[in-house]
């Protein structure tokens, strides 16, 4: 092994842990050795696709926020793991510190990592508490329902937020490496400091609505902090300590943490069935293609899609919507709708889109797997005036609430369009 020239060095890996707030691989670093590397690799195997801009921003904000504590974001580009080492190797340090994450993509990078001559260490910071703490007392690896998972989290102790690091030295003469220029996404600027902003001001002012109207279509009154968390802008663990009065709130916290231990134990969840035998799916492009664009001739469905395609956020009751439409009403894979959902979502990750697609198409974690789901009678309970339909289907713009909501005829309708609409809620 080469001899830290720097004396003792260490890198911190970020991938998805972009901030200096409450990160527990990073507090441990800087506490522990005398120079640190902030480092980010653009890896042309995770592609960011429409996040692309907004991930630039976060990584802009990080890299400010470091140098006003003397430090820097070092970037590479390449494969994850070959750049680690490569750097490692300039440096002569021989350790690396990261936070833990649950997909298959991400298990397989610290498994690489860790099988290099170097000292591999992963901390918490991803969710609230850790995706391997919790087992249920009657055996098995992890919980297959939410809620005895819920009463267990809600016991657990939870380790203490950490403040972010005074003073941060790096390697002096380091090549700190270009990072290129995002466009920036409308209405949802990326990074660290704009996420405590937001998060600062809806838990002054939105929180105390958040039980009765985060269904509300037309109002808009969810937080819309789950990009922020998506590339680890806001520490969980804080959300939650600050918000911790709203059930509600904090309630779908857990359900995060409830679907990322899944995907730790199952890392398989965006390819596979996590349980019942698959079913026959039908293949329809025409259908798909058509959901896809926001024309299927059903408006709260269009208004969804098209909101999506447009903001690269969806409210979560339209995702229910719209994933039941095509899974129970069209018949189609749920897999086609989750990845199209990973590529436009701007808060698109592996554990909760891909669990929440398995939720709604019943091979997931649902214990009601047949619950039936009228995409009619949702519109007309939570859009009931109509409001959220025209402003995302200007078509629509002027008819009544009386008939907003009702199928209206498209030049070319889907084949698997159906003619009757039957269910429950």
């Amino acid at each position: 092994m080469p001899s830290d020239q720097y004396g003792s060095t260490a890198i911190v890996l970020f991938n998805r842990d972009l901030r200096v707030h409450d990160h527990p691989a990073l507090a441990a670093a800087c506490e522990r050795a005398e120079r640190v590397v902030p480092l980010f690799v653009l890896d042309p195997a995770v592609p960011a696709g429409q996040r692309t801009g907004f991930l630039l921003e976060c990584l802009a904000d990080l890299r400010a926020s470091l140098r006003e504590r003397g430090g820097e974001l070092f970037v590479r580009h390449g494969d994850t793991v070959r750049e680690t080492m490569r750097l490692a190797a300039e440096l002569g340090t021989e350790t690396v510190y990261a936070s833990a994450d649950v997909s298959s993509f991400a298990r397989r990078r610290e498994e690489r990592l860790a099988a290099e001559r170097i000292e591999f260490l992963c901390f918490p910071g991803v969710t609230v508490v850790p995706p391997d703490e919790l087992r249920p007392s009657g055996g098995g690896d992890h919980y297959r329902v939410f809620t005895p998972y819920w009463r267990e989290w809600t016991r657990r102790n939870r380790r203490w937020q950490l403040a972010p690091p005074r003073k941060i030295r790096t390697p002096p003469g380091l090549d700190a490496g270009p990072l290129p220029a995002g466009r920036p996404h409308p209405g949802m600027p990326g990074g660290e400091s704009q996420a405590r902003d937001r998060a600062a001001r809806w838990l002054r002012q939105g929180l105390s609505g958040y039980a009765d109207g985060h269904d509300d279509l037309a109002g808009d009154r969810t937080s819309r902090l789950s990009p922020y968390l998506r590339f680890g802008c806001l520490s969980p663990l804080e959300l939650a300590c600050r918000a911790g009065h709203s059930v509600d709130f904090v309630r779908q916290l857990c359900w995060r943490d409830f679907h990322h231990q899944v995907t730790y134990a199952f890392p398989r969840i965006n390819r596979e069935n996590y349980r019942h035998p698959e079913r026959r799916w039908r293949h329809d492009q025409e259908a798909l293609q058509a959901w896809q664009a926001g024309m299927t001739g059903l408006p709260i469905v269009d208004a969804g899609m098209r909101q999506l395609l447009a903001e690269g956020w969806m409210h979560n009751r339209a995702r229910l919507i719209v994933a039941a439409y095509l899974i129970r009403h069209l018949g189609v894979d749920w897999r086609d709708g989750a990845w199209h959902f990973w590529r436009h979502l701007l808060d698109g990750d592996v554990a909760n889109n891909f669990g929440n697609w398995q939720w709604v198409a019943g091979t997931g974690n649902d214990t009601r797997p047949n619950r039936g789901f009228n995409p009619l009678r949702q519109a007309r309970r939570y859009d009931p005036a109509g409001d959220y339909v025209r402003r995302y289907v200007p078509e629509l713009a002027g008819l009544p609430a009386a008939h907003v909501h009702e199928p209206w005829r498209l030049p070319n309708p889907p084949a698997g369009y159906p003619a009757r609409l039957d269910g429950t809620d």
